[in-house]
């Protein structure tokens, strides 16, 4: 399964969610953002595991509701380090709530950030960012489409 930006794709399975979020991976490097966009149980955390899958994370990938900001150790295309940044702004209330917790520093790091419930904070998305949304459809499946944000972007 091999995506490329822009795209729009069903997923049938949570299979499919994790190869989607593999087949992006090898699309980021180190410094990349990736937004995710999508309701409860749209599928964001499944997306983030098949990234971490793709590069080189061994941990188990569980969603950080409640700790915002997980850190896992992959591994770049060339063997060396790639930390991907899993964070959740869901419990935050704006921009300036990310700011507070210096998780700016993490999308401009030697790592990928992943950020669920990235609507919540849209003047925090930089320019370039992998913007994702997943919506449930009605019949179980997912549609996922993905795009590169612009300069003053809204992603909500």
């Amino acid at each position: 399964m091999e995506i490329s930006l822009p795209f729009d794709v069903v997923s049938s399975s949570e299979e499919e969610t994790l190869a989607y979020g593999r087949s992006l991976s090898r699309l980021l490097s180190a410094g990349s953002v990736v937004a995710l966009r999508g309701g409860l149980g749209a599928g964001k955390t499944y997306f983030t595991k098949g990234i971490a899958a793709g590069i080189g994370v061994a941990d188990t990938v569980t969603s950080p509701t409640y700790t915002i900001i997980n850190e896992y150790e992959g591994r770049g295309e060339h063997g060396g380090k790639l930390p991907l940044y899993h964070i959740d702004a869901y419990r935050l209330h704006d921009d300036d709530d990310f700011a507070a917790l210096g998780a700016e520093e993490l999308l401009y790091g030697g790592g990928v950030a992943v950020i669920e419930w990235s609507e919540r904070i849209p003047a925090s998305i930089p320019k370039g960012a992998v913007v994702i949304t997943i919506d449930a459809l009605e019949n179980g499946t997912r549609r996922i489409s993905g795009c590169r944000a612009a300069a003053g972007a809204d992603t909500r």
